[in-house]
C-alpha cells in the first residue's frame, strides 16, 4: 500500500502526563508555597496547600534530570536535561527566561550561593556517551542578555562520580562538596583545590554491605552524613585532615538507606528507605529519633523546605507525600502508579473519561488525563496486600467496561504452588450515590483455565458479558432478576457456553450494534449470532494464531479486522463472508477509534514501534509514522476529546475527535500532539497570571492600569 508521510513536524510524539514525579528529589520554593518536581521532559509546579498542579514548565526535548532554585533570585529555578541544555525559569508565571546550550547529556545539577554565576553539572567522562563513568564539572554561565546562549567554559571538579543527585552534597556554605560512590567518600575542597578520599572495606566480619547509597552535609558544622546498603548511617568528622578523620554509626533501617537530608538548621537528620517509614534523627543526640510509619510504598527521596516547616518524601509508586515538621501528613500528590507490569489493557471509563489500568496491587486506578492526576483507586481484590517477594497473591489481570460505564467486569488470578490457578470474575455496578463502583456479582472459578478475553455487548436492549478462556469455552453472562421476598436486586449468571472443535478460545469482540459476536479459537475466527447462538460463519486463515480482533465502526461496520502471530493483518467482509484484503505486518497492538472509522495499528520493526492509521475499507494508511518509540508499545487506547479539533490536513484529521495514548516499554504514557495543539499550549502558557497572593481589588487593578500607561509613555 502507498504511504503518505506527514508534513514535517505536524504531529509529534510527546510524553503526556503520567510521567514519573519520583525520578528526582522534589524541591520546595523559599516560601514553601510550591513544590517543584521533574516529570518526564517538563517540570511541574504543585501547590503545597491544594496539591493542584499550578504550572507545567515545558521546553526541554528530553528527560529532565535535575532542578535547583536560583540562589540569586528565589522566584527562579534551573533545570537540566538529557537534551544537553540548562534552562532558567520563572516558576510563578511559568515562563522560560533563558536557555544555556551545553551540548552534553546532563544528569545532575547542583548550585551553591557561595559560587554565584556557576552551576555544577554531571556529564559523562569519556567522549563515549554510553560509558558508566561520570564527572562533576563547574560551568560558568555567560552573562549576556540573549535568550539562548552557548555555555562552554567549564572545569572538572570531581571525576568518577555516581550520576544520581543524592550522591552529591555541598558542605558548609559551599566550601567543599562531598560525593559517594561504591565504597568511597570523596570530598573536594574549593580553596585547596584538593580531593580527599575515604574508603570502607567491602564488608566487615559479619559480611555486611558497606556500599554508600547517599550523602548529605550538615549546613552549619563540618559533618557529613552517609547512608549505606545495609541500612547504617555514618556521621563523618575531621575529614579536612586526611588521617585524623572519625565516623560514628547509627542503625535503624533493615534495608538500604535510600535517601537522607539535614534540616536547614541542622537540628535533625531525615532518612527513608523500603520500610516506607520516615525517620527523624536528633543531631547530637543519637539515641533520640521519631518515626512516621506506613507512608505507602518504599521511600525514594526525602527533602525539606528552606524554612524547615515542611518535609516531603517521594515514593516508588509515583507519589509525593508532604509532611509538616511535627510529622503529620498534610498533602499527597499521586501520579500515575507504575506497576511492574500492567496486566489489564488501558481503558477509558465512559463516565469520567478517566484512564483506567492496574494501580497499586489489587486495585484499578482511575486517572484523569486532562488534569494529569489520580481520581481514585478502586479496590478489586479487597484483601490486605503483603509487601514480600515470593508470595502468591491475587492480581487484577483483566477488566472491561460496558458502553455506558454502568458495569465493570474484572478478572483476578492467583497462582497456586502446583501450577494451578484460582480465578475470580467480579462484576461491579456503578452507584450514583457514591459515584463509584460497587460489587454486584462474584463468580468463583468461572472457567477451568485462564481467561483470555472479556467484553460487554454494546446493544441497548440486553446487557451481556462474554468471557473466553484457555479451557476451550466462551461463556455468555446475562444480567437477570435476583429479587427475593427480602429485597429487590439483579445479578449476573451464565446463559450460554460455546466451543469450537475443542480449540482454545483466545479473543472476543462484539460488532458496534451488538448483532454479531466474533470469537477466535487459535487460528480460526468464528462469528456467532448472540440472539439465537447460531454459528453464522467461520474464517480460516493462513497459519498463525489470532492475536487481536476488532470490528469496524460506523460506515465500516461490515468489516472485521484480525491480526495473527504469523505477521498478517487481515480484513474480512461480513456481508460476503470473504477475505477483503490482507497485508504482511507484525502488528503488536490493534486499536479502533470509537468515534470514527479509523483504526490504529502499532507494528514492531527492528527494535522500534511504527504506527499506521487506516480505515478498514481500504488498506492505504491515512497516516504513518516510523519509530514512534524504541521497543514495543505495551498498551494503547483512543480517548474522546472534550472539544473536537478542526484540523483540515488529511494526515491530522484522524486526531480531530479522539486522542491516541500509548505506553512504551519504560511505562511512560505518550500521546500524539498536532501542531495546532502545540501552538495553543504555548499561547496559553504565555498569558501572564495575576500574582495569586495579591487580592485583585479595584484599587489593585487601577494601579495596574496606571503602571501600563506609564510604561507606554516611556
Amino acid at each position: 500500500p502507498g504511504k503518505k508521510m506527514v508534513e514535517e513536524g505536524e504531529i509529534r510524539v510527546v510524553r503526556c502526563g503520567g510521567s514519573k514525579i519520583n525520578y528526582r528529589k522534589p524541591l520546595f520554593t523559599l516560601d514553601s508555597k510550591f513544590l517543584l518536581c521533574a516529570s518526564g521532559d517538563s517540570v511541574k509546579v504543585y501547590s503545597t496547600a491544594t496539591e493542584e498542579c499550578v504550572h507545567v514548565l515545558q521546553g526541554h526535548t528530553d528527560l529532565v534530570t535535575g532542578i535547583a532554585l536560583n540562589p540569586a533570585n528565589h522566584l527562579q529555578v534551573y533545570s537540566c536535561s538529557v537534551d544537553g541544555t540548562v534552562k532558567l525559569w520563572d516558576f510563578t508565571d511559568g515562563i522560560l527566561i533563558k536557555t544555556f546550550v551545553i551540548g552534553y547529556k546532563i544528569l545532575t545539577l547542583l548550585v551553591s550561593s557561595k559560587h554565584e554565576g556557576t552551576i555544577f553539572i554531571a556529564i559523562a567522562m569519556a567522549s563515549n556517551e554510553e560509558s558508566d563513568a561520570f564527572q562533576l564539572v563547574a560551568l560558568m554561565l555567560p552573562k549576556v542578555p540573549n535568550r539562548k546562549v552557548e555555555a562552554k567554559e567549564m572545569f572538572a571538579v570531581l571525576s568518577d562520580i555516581s550520576p544520581s543527585p543524592k550522591t552529591l552534597s555541598f558542605g558548609t556554605g559551599g566550601e567543599y562538596i562531598a560525593s559517594v560512590k561504591g565504597l568511597h567518600l570523596s570530598v573536594y575542597f574549593f580553596k585547596k583545590q584538593k580531593t580527599y578520599r575515604f574508603s570502607l572495606k567491602a564488608s566487615d566480619k559479619k559480611g555486611v554491605k558497606n556500599i554508600f547509597t547517599c550523602v548529605s552535609c550538615h549546613p552549619k558544622e563540618d559533618c557529613i552524613a552517609t547512608g549505606h546498603e545495609d541500612g547504617k548511617i555514618r556521621l563523618w568528622r575531621n575529614f579536612n585532615q586526611k588521617k585524623e578523620y572519625t565516623y560514628s554509626t547509627q542503625h535503624w533501617h533493615h534495608n538500604a538507606v535510600n535517601d537522607l537530608t539535614f534540616t536547614p538548621e541542622g537540628t535533625n537528620l531525615l532518612s527513608g528507605g523500603i520500610e516506607s517509614v520516615l525517620v527523624q534523627w536528633r543531631y547530637g543526640a543519637d539515641t533520640k529519633k521519631d518515626f512516621l510509619p506506613r507512608l505507602g510504598a518504599a521511600i525514594e527521596h526525602v527533602n525539606v523546605s528552606p524554612d524547615g516547616a515542611l518535609y516531603c518524601t517521594s515514593h516508588r509508586d509515583n507519589k509525593i507525600t508532604i509532611i509538616q515538621s511535627n510529622l503529620r501528613v498534610s498533602a499527597v500528590i499521586q501520579g500515575l502508579v507504575k506497576g511492574d507490569a500492567i496486566r489489564t489493557n488501558l481503558m477509558i471509563d465512559p463516565r469520567s473519561k478517566a484512564l483506567v489500568l492496574n494501580g497499586k496491587p489489587g486495585h484499578l486506578q482511575f486517572y484523569s488525563l486532562q488534569h494529569d492526576k489520580q481520581l481514585y483507586n478502586l479496590d478489586i481484590v479487597q484483601q490486605e496486600y503483603i509487601h514480600e517477594s515470593g508470595l502468591h497473591q491475587f492480581e487484577v489481570v483483566k477488566a472491561a467496561f460496558d458502553a455506558q460505564g454502568s458495569w465493570l467486569a474484572t478478572v483476578e488470578e492467583r497462582e497456586e504452588k502446583s501450577s494451578a490457578f484460582e480465578i475470580i470474575l467480579k462484576i461491579w455496578a456503578y452507584d450514583d450515590q457514591t459515584q463509584s463502583f460497587v460489587l454486584n456479582t462474584t463468580i468463583a472459578a468461572p472457567h477451568e483455565d485462564r481467561i483470555t478475553a472479556l467484553c460487554f455487548c454494546n446493544s441497548n436492549d440486553a446487557t451481556m458479558l462474554v468471557t473466553t478462556a484457555k479451557d476451550g469455552h466462551f461463556k455468555a453472562w446475562l444480567l437477570g432478576d435476583d429479587s427475593s421476598i427480602y429485597r429487590q436486586g439483579v445479578c449476573w449468571s451464565c446463559d450460554f457456553v460455546g466451543s469450537y472443535h475443542s480449540l482454545k478460545a483466545t479473543n472476543c469482540c462484539f460488532s458496534a450494534d451488538g448483532s454479531l459476536l466474533a470469537v477466535s479459537f487459535q487460528e480460526i475466527v468464528t462469528i456467532w449470532n448472540p440472539d439465537s447462538w447460531d454459528l453464522v460463519c467461520t474464517f480460516c486463515q493462513p497459519p498463525g494464531e489470532i492475536r487481536d480482533l476488532c470490528f469496524g465502526r460506523l460506515s465500516c461496520s461490515k468489516y472485521l479486522l484480525g491480526t495473527t502471530t504469523s505477521n498478517l493483518l487481515c480484513c474480512w467482509n461480513l456481508l460476503t463472508c470473504t477475505l477483503e484484503w490482507n497485508v504482511t505486518l507484525n502488528v503488536i497492538r490493534l486499536e479502533a477509534d470509537p468515534l470514527s472509522e479509523n483504526v490504529a495499528v502499532f507494528s514492531c520493526v527492528s527494535e522500534n514501534s511504527d504506527l499506521f492509521v487506516f480505515k478498514p475499507s481500504e488498506p492505504r494508511p491515512l497516516f504513518s509514522q516510523k519509530a514512534v518509540c524504541p521497543g514495543e508499545v505495551q498498551h494503547a487506547v483512543f480517548t474522546p476529546r472534550e472539544v473536537a479539533e478542526e484540523s483540515c490536513s488529511e494526515s491530522c484529521q484522524w486526531l480531530n475527535r479522539s486522542q491516541l495514548y500509548f505506553l512504551n516499554k519504560h511505562m511512560d504514557l505518550m500521546t500524539f500532539s498536532t501542531k495546532s495543539e502545540d501552538d495553543r499550549i504555548m499561547a496559553s502558557s504565555k498569558r501572564l497570571l495575576i500574582e495569586e497572593n495579591i487580592p485583585a481589588t479595584p484599587f489593585y487593578l487601577l494601579l495596574g492600569r496606571h503602571r501600563q500607561q506609564q510604561q507606554q509613555q516611556q
